[in-house]
Formats: structure tokens, sequence, C-alpha cells
């Protein structure tokens, strides 16, 4: 395989340069890096979402690096420039665990030389990595930013009782409402949804579009709220970027929410050049590298591997960031609040930023860089 070169100095800001570590734990990840100069200064590690990259944290990495940090962004396992990952859909994905992407971090901290750092932030997807990184290896993640997505903390194991499998109906109530509905995640862990998403009908970069438009706070539709329970009812009163129509793909759904030629030209916090950036990395690399994590959650493999830690916190300082306009705080009925209330023992802080929907750290990035930076030097 050819290897691919570093992101041009042209789309970086100033400060941010891109590179790649070879050799951790299978993969040559490719990584977004400020503050790298003088040597010895502690790390601040960000970790990104789906569908998106490194390139997500470009807003907020100049201003920690202003704050004296080392700031370090990876393209994670199955995205964009970093390389030895399988996307093939009947390939193996043992490498997409939860504990891997531990392992992936682990190993990406310790070859940058560095022994520990100062905080593990994780947005989206990224959030329950960095909880894990936390969770497990608190010597090493001694501290943690939770972003959009709450940590519940870790599967439990019944005590006096015998291990069963829960059987979940959801997904057969939600397909027999008025409205038939299903899970996005359940979707993304089907075979056709990488296709479906490179090869839509409005292209890529449209679709990218309408898709962080439609999660943003731009669209006047996120108003979110708690949800009584996991239930087809409940869950069917989220938009349909998360309980999807059930006839319809991801591209087809977002695309009836595209914004104008106007709306895009006002955009402040994702302008087109930006958003090509990311359309160029996914028309290459497609979604499925992205996709195998939530094969992997959906399907319940990891559960096991993951009750060892079963009753365990997290103890270290921990902060959750979000905009009141996202509603991946509210998505797992109880998970936020269980989140403050048992699962972290030792949070700091709890923002849901006004002005901001899924995307935070891109929408209100001043307002995150000036809390993270606080977080950091309290």
């Amino acid at each position: 395989m050819t290897e691919l070169d570093a992101l041009p100095v042209s789309v970086l800001p100033s400060g941010i340069r891109s590179r790649f570590v070879a050799g951790i734990n299978g993969l040559r990840i490719h990584i977004l890096e400020a503050g790298y100069n003088p040597e010895g200064r502690p790390c601040v590690l960000l970790l990104h979402g789906f569908p998106e990259l490194a390139y997500s944290w470009r807003k907020v990495m100049p201003p920690l690096a202003a704050a004296g940090y080392h700031v370090v962004a990876p393209d994670l396992r199955g995205y964009g420039r970093t390389t030895g990952w399988d996307d093939r859909y009947d390939g193996d994905t043992a490498s997409f665990r939860m504990l891997n992407a531990v392992r992936d971090a682990l190993g990406l901290v310790f070859a940058l030389g560095h022994g520990s750092v100062a905080a593990v932030v994780g947005h989206d997807f990224g959030s329950p990595v960095a909880a894990q990184c936390a969770l497990v290896r608190p010597d090493v993640f001694r501290s943690v930013v939770l972003m959009s997505a709450p940590f519940a903390g870790p599967p439990g194991l019944p005590v006096g009782t015998p291990p069963t499998v829960p059987v979940d109906s959801v997904h057969d109530d939600m397909a027999k409402l008025a409205r038939p509905r299903k899970h996005y995640q359940w979707y993304y862990s089907a075979r056709p949804a990488n296709d479906d998403m490179v090869h839509c009908k409005q292209g890529v970069h449209d679709f990218m579009r309408a898709y962080y438009h439609h999660k943003s706070a731009d669209w006047p539709g996120n108003k979110p709220f708690r949800l009584s329970a996991w239930s087809a009812e409940e869950l069917a009163k989220m938009p349909t970027y998360y309980i999807m129509d059930l006839h319809e793909n991801m591209a087809e759904t977002v695309a009836h929410e595209m914004p104008s030629q106007e709306q895009i030209a006002a955009c402040r916090w994702l302008a087109d050049d930006e958003l090509r950036v990311y359309s160029s990395e996914y028309e290459r690399t497609g979604f499925q590298g992205g996709l195998q994590w939530y094969r992997r959650g959906t399907s319940r493999l990891d559960v096991a591997e993951l009750q060892l830690f079963a009753g365990r916190t997290i103890d270290v300082a921990s902060m959750f960031i979000a905009g009141s306009s996202d509603w991946g705080v509210y998505q797992r009925p109880g998970a936020f609040e269980t989140m403050q209330e048992r699962a972290c023992t030792n949070m700091v802080g709890c923002h849901l930023i006004e002005g901001a929907g899924h995307w935070v750290q891109q929408e209100r990035a001043e307002l995150v860089s000036e809390l993270l930076a606080a977080f950091l030097s309290r």
C-alpha cells in the first residue's frame, strides 16, 4: 500500500502540523499536533468521533498550545490517514474492540515520549474511548473530558444470580410504530450503510454538509429533552438522524434537511473549504472504518471483556461538555444522570453550551477552549 502524505499546510491553522507515528499497535497513525516546541510540555490527547477526523480539533488546538500544552489529535483506527486497519465488512473486527482503542491511545502517548497525559478529551465516539482510558489506566490518563456522549460506567455483572443476555425488543417495537422507525446505530452496523453514504445521490460532500447541519444548533428542530425510558415510543421522539424512518437510509434522511446556499455561506463554524477536508478523506476511504466500531457495540461482542471493570468508577478529575442543542446528551435515557451521580466520582464541571449542537468544539470553539484551559489549570 502506498503511504499517504501528511495533510497540506494550506488546510491547517497556523501552529498545527500533520505527521505520522508508525508502529503503534499495528497502525501508522496520522496525528495533528500543536505546542510541540519546546519539548517537555504536558500532553493533552484529543479523540474525535464519527464521521470526523483529527481535523475536528483544529480550532481548540492552538489555544491549548498557547496555554502551555503539547496538543495531539490522531485520526483514530478506521479513519482518515491512519492506516493498518481492516476496512472489509466481512473482515475481522476484533481490532475495533473498545479496549484496543485504549491500547492505540496508550501506545501513541508512549511513542511521543510521554509517560502520562494531563488530560484525554473525547467527543462523540471518542468520548467512550476517553472514558475507558481514564477507567483502565488512570495513572497515564490523569484527567478526562467527555463531550456529547455521557459515560454511564462499564457494563455491570449481576450479584447473586447467573448472568443472562438481555432481550431487547425495542427494535421490533420501533418497526411496528404508526410511523415505522429504526435506530441509527443498528443501521450503521448493517452491510448497506457504507455504500449508501459513499455512493449517495447527492455525493459525499453534500451528504456531509446535510449531516453536520442536521445535528448542529443551526437546525431549528434540535430542542433536546430527557427521555423517560429505552422504549420505542420514547426513542421515536428524537430526530431522524438518531431514530430513522424505517425505509430510508442515512443519506436520504439528512437530504431532507440540506441547508440552502445562503445558509451554507452563513455557516461560520464550518466553511465549505473546511468541509472539503472531511469529504475528500471520506471519498477516499469510505465510512466502513468508523462503522466497524458501531458493529462491535451493537453486537455486544465486547461486553464480557468490559465487564472486567464492572463496578469501577472514573476517579480522576472529569468534566462534561456538550451543546444545549445536542440530542447526544439524552439519547441513552439515564446515562447523563448516572455519569454525574455514580460513574464519575470527581466531576468538576458539566456544561451544556448555548448555541451549539453536536459539534460543540467546532460550533463554539472559543468557549470550549476556555473551558478546557480552565479545567487543565485547576
